[in-house]
């Protein structure tokens, strides 16, 4: 498949965290789990939405937000003592990586306005 970068970025998010998530204490796993897993396939969802979407710059200053809040989320995962400090720090880097690849898409955007890439 031909995925672009910030998808495929994506789905390895995906394959890595949710085995992680999936093994929370059930008090944690229940809510503050699957909020972050539901935010993960939303966000994959969108960006393949969006590839194929005439207007793209709403939909990827949307994902913006949800990016934000999966950063929230897996900060409380490490202030409730859920996960280990590099395992945090390997999400974040994660999430940051996919933040430059959306941004870089959404700049790409602004400057070709009537072109949809």
């Amino acid at each position: 498949m031909n995925d672009l970068p910030i998808i495929q970025k994506t789905y390895d998010l995906i394959k890595w965290y949710v085995p992680i998530l999936n093994r929370l204490p059930r008090d944690h796993k229940f809510l503050l789990g699957n909020r972050i897993i539901t935010e993960l396939y939303d966000l994959l969802d969108c960006l393949i939405v969006a590839r194929y979407a005439r207007q793209k710059l709403t939909q990827l200053e949307d994902l913006n937000s949800k990016l934000d809040i999966l950063r929230y989320q897996t900060r409380l995962l490490l202030e409730f003592n859920l996960i280990k400090t590099e395992r945090y720090e390997y999400a974040q880097k994660l999430l940051n990586d996919i933040g430059m690849d959306l941004g870089g898409w959404i700049k790409q955007q602004k400057i070709k306005p009537g072109i949809s890439n």
